[in-house]
């Protein structure tokens, strides 16, 4: 257990995130933090005062600055605008890169050794904003994106084969968008490769609709966007790194060489304990599987120039 968890943003993706982290009993203290007068202070009250009924002991508590979020371990930033229906995450990339900029600044002021998880999008390149304004080293800003695309490719496997989540064993790399890149060849249902259970078309269609899973969700909101599963995602994610579980989790990572890939950030597999990334996993890959991490890497460069 931390002494202190603190979440950037009181919205939907932030408020569930503060939830969930509260509930696992992750913190003594969870601190929310939003500009909104009295949004955080009345949801962190409200998500206190389910302790009783829920069984945990962390303190859920909100504010309007960054002085109760004071020596936090952990940051889950989920500050920034949500997509509208029709709008991209890049469309997103000044307004939110000046948001999460002032953020990882504070975070830095208040809290210098902590970690960083970063939510906002466009993921990838909000995780070079705050590693540039925080001056943090690069195993100490993640970003959340493989194991929330894992877990949508995952459950639309298992709901075309009709069989459990639990047993689907998969891994999504790759910017967190469009050019994400499904694992097929490590895709198994209990060990057996998932091409022996699906036809090559029906792989095909779970791939692309993988790839465009948040934009689904938009479409169906029209006036917001997913947060049960990002929130849980990132939870994960943190979850690991206080309990210093050494998992083997998609995120996305600076990388220097590794891949060949260099000065992006972009998924990989990493290995998350109590320093945060403290190691990224290299595997395999097939020559398409390959071409298409590159090609999203490059994608999310493009972007990068947006913000310099």
């Amino acid at each position: 257990m931390f002494n202190k968890i603190t979440v950037v943003g009181a919205g939907n993706v932030g408020a569930t995130a503060a939830q969930r982290v509260a509930e696992k009993n992750l913190a003594r203290t969870v601190v929310m933090v939003d500009v909104v007068d009295g949004v955080p202070q009345g949801k962190g009250l409200d998500q206190w005062q389910s302790a009783p009924i829920e069984g945990f002991d962390s303190r859920v508590v909100g504010s309007n600055g960054y002085e109760t979020a004071v020596g936090s371990e952990l940051f889950i930033v989920t500050a920034g605008i949500a997509r509208k229906p029709g709008m991209s995450r890049d469309d997103l990339v000044k307004t939110n890169a000046g948001i999460v900029s002032s953020v990882a600044k504070e975070i830095a002021r208040v809290a210098p050794k902590s970690i960083i998880i970063v939510v906002s999008n466009p993921l990838d390149v909000m995780c070079y904003v705050a590693m540039k304004a925080s001056g943090f080293p690069k195993e100490r800003v993640i970003g959340m994106a493989g194991v929330l695309d894992t877990a949508r490719y995952r459950a639309f496997l298992a709901e075309a084969m009709d069989v459990s989540v639990e047993d689907i064993q998969a891994m999504v790399l790759g910017g967190h968008g469009d050019t994400m890149v499904p694992l097929v060849s490590y895709t198994t249902v209990s060990g057996i490769p998932v091409t022996q259970l699906l036809a090559q078309d029906k792989l095909d269609a779970i791939v692309q609709r993988t790839r465009g899973g948040g934009a689904e969700i938009v479409n169906f909101l029209k006036t917001g966007s997913a947060y049960y599963a990002p929130s849980a995602a990132a939870v994960q994610m943190a979850e690991a790194i206080v309990l210093d579980k050494k998992r083997i989790l998609p995120c996305a990572a600076w990388l220097t060489g590794e891949y060949g890939l260099t000065d992006v950030f972009c998924g990989v597999p990493c290995k998350l304990g109590k320093g945060g990334i403290e190691k990224i996993i290299e595997v395999t890959l097939t020559p398409a599987e390959r071409s298409a991490l590159l090609a999203s890497a490059q994608a999310v460069k493009d972007t990068m120039q947006v913000v310099g």
